[in-house]
């Protein structure tokens, strides 16, 4: 019986294979769907474009650390970006050591062409657990694991199931500078090259904590360095997100010689394609909305409205068709914390002015209403 069951068991780790002619025509899609988010960018105003750089950056510090469970303040991580770009901003500083560390690793990943090095994967490590202090979790920050036990489980005590069982400590440092080299030398399609990577730093897990915001940064570099895809437009992570239970399935599936007995990775490939795909989809959609809304403001910059009635607007286009049932006098009020009578007249004011229209069907006390576009 054959006692092997992880992919870095197998004689042939890492030589990983795959299907090529099923990866191809989705990686042309892939191309042709970023240049269009290209073109799409160039249709905004500067200040428009920085904001949107500034939007996606930070959801992509925050969804790699949500995807582990761990919430980051927005505002913090915002200021730290402000900081870090020298964008002026007049607002209160809320940067935090951990926004700070985590931004300067984003950073660094996205814009430092330097060639990977066993020093900086530390240098990351460190930095996401900068500010991070546990008894009962310790993590030695910045170096690699000493232990064999890492493995990947879930479920409550006594009904924990076993995902995966990393590679023992002592083949770390060759596995890495294997990794490395490839990362640094290969001239394979960088999608795949990023896929590889991935892949392959997950199966290592050379860290006590922290191995999959690392693997995802692996990910940012590849695509920015070896494929100049522009990731201040799109948030890999933020699509991984949307879909966490997919990624840890499909890495099971790939880690695991029962699924994977000849570490053909070709439908990690495909996946991890479909989420870069995915996460420039999503930013089409956000530009799209940005558009719309300038386009809006335009219509009625003319218009006087006061300070409540901009910010129900506001609200209204940041969330497009996503305001359940309309614009009502108790979400005019919840949103503005004003009193039934106010928001009766500012809404009536509104559609006076044309900037809003009833929804049909509804009359009297269950009136909605919707941006009149």
């Amino acid at each position: 019986m054959n006692s092997k069951k992880w992919i870095w068991q197998h004689q042939n780790f890492p030589n990983f294979n795959h299907d090529y002619s099923k990866i191809e025509p989705m990686i042309f899609r892939l191309i042709e769907k970023s240049g269009e988010l290209k073109g799409k960018m160039s249709y905004l105003a500067q200040n428009e474009h920085d904001n949107f750089s500034i939007e996606t950056s930070l959801n992509e510090i925050v969804a790699t650390s949500l995807i582990e469970g761990v919430e980051l303040k927005r505002e913090s991580v915002r200021s730290s970006l402000h900081k870090k770009l020298n964008i002026a901003f007049n607002r209160e500083d809320k940067s935090t050591k951990t926004s700070d560390s985590l931004t300067e690793l984003y950073l660094d990943s996205r814009f430092n062409q330097d060639k990977l090095s066993v020093e900086r994967l530390h240098r990351w490590h460190g930095a996401i657990f900068e500010a991070y202090e546990s008894v009962l979790y310790p993590v030695n920050r910045g170096v690699f694991r000493d232990h064999d036990e890492m493995q990947i489980v879930s479920g409550s005590i006594g009904k924990e199931k076993i995902h995966y069982i990393a590679i023992p400590h002592k083949q770390i440092d060759s596995s890495i500078q294997g990794l490395i080299e490839y990362i640094n030398s290969s001239s394979e399609n960088f999608i795949v090259k990023s896929a590889v990577a991935h892949l392959w730093f997950e199966s290592i897990h050379p860290y006590d904590d922290g191995n999959g915001r690392i693997g995802r940064a692996i990910v940012n570099y590849i695509l920015a360095k070896d494929g100049g895809l522009d990731n201040r437009y799109y948030s890999i992570s933020s699509a991984i997100n949307q879909d966490r239970k997919g990624y840890y399935d499909r890495l099971e599936q790939s880690q695991n010689l029962l699924y994977n007995p000849n570490l053909d990775i070709t439908e990690w490939i495909i996946w991890h394609t479909q989420s870069i795909k995915k996460s420039i989809d999503i930013s089409l959609y956000n530009i799209e909305k940005v558009v719309k809304k300038t386009r809006f403001y335009d219509k009625i910059k003319y218009i006087k409205l006061n300070e409540k009635q901009n910010k129900v607007i506001n609200r209204l286009l940041d969330s497009g068709d996503n305001f359940d049932g309309g614009l009502t006098n108790k979400k005019y009020r919840g949103l503005t914390k004003t009193d039934a009578v106010t928001a009766s007249r500012h809404l009536k004011d509104m559609l006076g002015k044309g900037i809003i229209r009833e929804i049909e069907g509804y009359r009297g006390r269950n009136t909605r209403y919707e941006l009149n576009k």
